[in-house]
């Protein structure tokens, strides 16, 4: 390895030749490595890659499209929590320029997305997608990215009147719905409702969108549990 992964190896997991570090192959097996040799420029590792990327989060997102700055964090975050699809789509209240962003160029957000999978030990990233526009968005790609079925729809919005705090049992998943940090516009907001989403508040207090992401897949990954209780997730 060379460049800013061997950088890593050497200035933050301090490794030394005879080290184990965790590996994995992009949109491949995981494993681990001895160090061979560690230099700043180079390093050499011997691999050795018998494992599974863990499973996929069962919450995809539907995000209103955030300033390039917090839309860096959001795509690190996504791809640590094994969230794998994201659809980004413009609506009334995201600036325009947001769009012409060079973040937005499909290498630019792979590395993001591939800072994100080696923080969660991942291997596969997430299928992003951008819409530049709302309605568009809604009427042509939203059932073919996010069938109706079994995975609830969730729209979180200030106007809601209530948290979240179940899903109806036998929801195997969810698509989660969040718009800029002044949220969805009312007409925005209907027009999901009636797709079948249903609104949920986080509350009083509101939230910059990299931080509403994570907080909410949280919340959705809880609810679902609670709907779909195993042998160790007592009702």
């Amino acid at each position: 390895m060379r460049g800013r992964r061997a950088r890593h190896v050497v200035e933050v997991l301090r490794a030394v030749p005879g080290d184990r570090i965790a590996v994995g192959l992009l949109r491949g097996r995981t494993g681990e490595a001895v160090v061979l040799e560690a230099s700043i420029d180079l390093v050499l590792l011997s691999v050795n890659l018998a494992g599974q990327p863990p499973p996929p989060s069962p919450v995809s997102l539907v995000l209103a499209l955030p300033r390039p700055k917090i839309l860096r964090r959001v795509l690190q975050a996504v791809a640590s929590m094994g969230v794998k699809r994201l659809a980004l789509v413009g609506t009334y209240r995201v600036e325009k320029s947001y769009l012409g962003s060079p973040l937005l160029a499909p290498e630019a957000m792979a590395a993001e997305l591939r800072l994100g999978l080696e923080q969660g030990k991942d291997t596969v990233p997430p299928e992003v997608t951008l819409h530049r526009h709302f309605k568009p968005f809604v009427e042509d790609h939203l059932d073919g990215l996010f069938p109706p079925g079994r995975r609830a729809r969730l729209i979180a919005h200030p106007g809601a009147p209530a948290l979240l705090d179940a899903l109806p049992s036998g929801s195997d998943g969810a698509v989660l719905a969040i718009g800029p940090e002044g949220g969805f516009t009312a007409y925005e907001a209907e027009t999901l409702v009636s797709r079948g989403f249903h609104p949920f508040t986080f509350g009083p207090r509101p939230l910059r969108v990299d931080v509403a992401v994570p907080f909410a897949v949280a919340q959705a990954e809880m609810a679902l549990r609670r709907a779909n209780p195993g042998p160790r997730d007592p009702e």
